[in-house]
């Protein structure tokens, strides 16, 4: 698999908690938390706004 190149949010500060964000060849996007970079989230555009919509309307999923 090819190396993905990681660009931290802008939103991210200088601490070692940052999200990372990456573009597969195939157009696929990968998110990691910058404290755990094995774990990855893969998901489309739609994805990814849905993710950001559920974030600004604060759904966490958790109960």
């Amino acid at each position: 698999m090819t190396e993905l190149r990681w660009q931290k949010s802008s939103f991210s500060s200088e601490a070692s908690n940052c999200l990372e964000l990456a573009t597969t060849p195939d157009g696929e996007l990968r998110l990691r938390e910058s404290d755990d970079p094995t774990t990855t989230l893969a998901l489309g555009s739609a994805g990814l706004h849905s993710l950001l919509v559920a974030v600004r309307q604060g759904i966490t999923g958790r109960s």
